[in-house]
């Protein structure tokens, strides 16, 4: 293997990752159809920060308690799955309109920006790509372990800019259109909140299921 072709393994494999609908996705999907594009941006934004934070936290080897603690991985699992799921309730329960998830004057971009952050860093598979991946990948032998981090999570970042924020150009977009459907965009909103919902408790059942 060349010196650059496990970069391309380490893409494909954070790639397969991201593509995956789960937590994160369904938090830009919400946000981009109930701000446009730019809460599409702004929720983006957010996952990618918080997976700098992974990336920080795998590197420092918090990612050992995990491992000898197992206890500690179920506890940020249904944290994670929780805090979902009540931001799927909120919607379902306000039957709110595309264009605002909670009040506009309350909706600002520091909100969406630290909500997807959150979502992200409660996402115990983060933890457990860092866990079990991540490692593979850094390579005493090639330099600096700092400099080989970055360049990582330099990939995770791109990778999920992309993805993620396809996506919210997608939505977004479609978002105009269903402006002037109120009727549509309530149901649109509830549906998001319910499928917010049920990522969460398909994330909790099948991670808590596993050893």
């Amino acid at each position: 293997m060349s010196d650059t072709s496990y970069l391309w393994l380490f893409f494909s494999l954070v790639l397969g990752i991201v593509i995956v609908p789960g937590m994160d996705m369904a938090f830009v999907l919400a946000n981009s159809l109930a701000g446009g594009r730019r809460g599409g941006f702004v929720a983006t934004g957010g996952v990618i920060a918080a997976g700098i934070c992974h990336v920080v936290i795998g590197v420092l080897g918090v990612g050992i308690v995990l491992q000898l603690v197992p206890a500690a991985f179920n506890i940020m699992l249904l944290l994670g799955a929780a805090y979902v799921a009540w931001l799927g309730f909120c919607l379902v329960r306000n039957g709110a309109a595309l264009g605002r998830v909670e009040p506009a004057e309350q909706r600002t971009a520091w909100t969406i920006f630290s909500q997807g952050a959150l979502t992200n860093l409660l996402n115990p598979k983060a933890y457990l790509f860092m866990l079990a991946v991540f490692p593979q990948f850094l390579k005493p032998e090639a330099g600096r372990i700092w400099l080989q981090a970055a360049i990582l999570s330099l990939i995770i970042a791109l990778t999920q800019a992309l993805v993620y924020g396809s996506l919210a150009v997608v939505a977004g977009g479609g978002r105009t259109a269903l402006a002037a459907r109120p009727n549509a965009t309530v149901l649109i909103g509830r549906a998001v909140g319910i499928l917010l919902m049920l990522v969460a408790a398909v994330t909790a059942f099948e991670g808590w299921r596993r050893p």
